[in-house]
């Protein structure tokens, strides 16, 4: 979105490009998505990646909550970058991650109860997610609050996709369903689709991951680590 301004000559308006994307801006939003991606190319954050993605909203809530605390607790921790004293910045950021966290899970207890009861542990856990803590410490410390909202974004939608296309394909395999929502009709109800329990057990989503890491690494090899 783009405001105006009178130029000094005739009154011409002038584009104010304060909100324009310039290169390093959207590499910093948009390498984490693919190329730089925090759990097909750095391998971050896979616990959750095992644990709730058996449904696909289970996954879309969480990938919600990680995007919610990597956004303001990059903002805030920017914000803050020079007044925090280098001996306790650990300390300071887990505070301001864990208020972010305990918002979000009362939030959710009060609009989504029963998910909130399945996710609880694992919304506790965004706490401690390497890609969170990755984060504020490897960029919101050293870069403005521009840049470090955009790379929150950036990693936390790399991170939804990668868990969401895992939670898509466990659920609609495992279950025939997508949203607890019948697609494949099985054929204990009279259908065709016979579902495979083994898309909804934690070793699946590690195939479907490595499969994942695979297949970006032969997509770009420069990804792939040299001998």
């Amino acid at each position: 979105m783009n405001s105006t301004a009178t130029g000094s000559a005739g009154g011409a308006p002038k584009a104010v490009s304060g909100w324009r994307l310039d290169t390093r801006d959207r590499a910093t939003l948009l390498d984490p998505i693919l190329v730089s991606n925090p759990i097909g190319v750095q391998v971050l954050g896979i616990c959750s990646a095992l644990a709730v993605t058996t449904r696909l909203d289970k996954a879309v809530v969480l990938s919600i909550g990680v995007v919610f605390v990597l956004i303001i607790a990059n903002v805030v921790i920017s914000l803050l970058r020079e007044r925090i004293p280098a001996s306790i910045r650990i300390i300071v950021m887990l505070s301001i991650i864990a208020s972010l966290v305990i918002v979000f899970d009362q939030v959710l207890k009060a609009f989504l109860y029963e998910l909130s009861l399945e996710l609880s542990v694992f919304v506790g856990l965004i706490i401690t997610n390497c890609i969170v803590m990755g984060r504020t410490e490897g960029f919101a410390m050293s870069n403005p609050p521009r840049l470090s909202l955009l790379d929150g974004l950036g990693n936390g939608l790399g991170y939804a996709v990668v868990l969401v296309a895992v939670a898509f394909t466990r659920e609609l395999l495992g279950a025939g369903k997508l949203f607890g929502v019948t697609v494949l009709p099985l054929v204990k109800d009279g259908g065709w689709y016979v579902p495979n329990g083994l898309m909804l057990l934690a070793p699946s989503a590690l195939f479907i991951i490595a499969g994942l890491i695979w297949a970006l690494r032969t997509w770009k090899p420069q990804l792939q680590e040299k001998d």
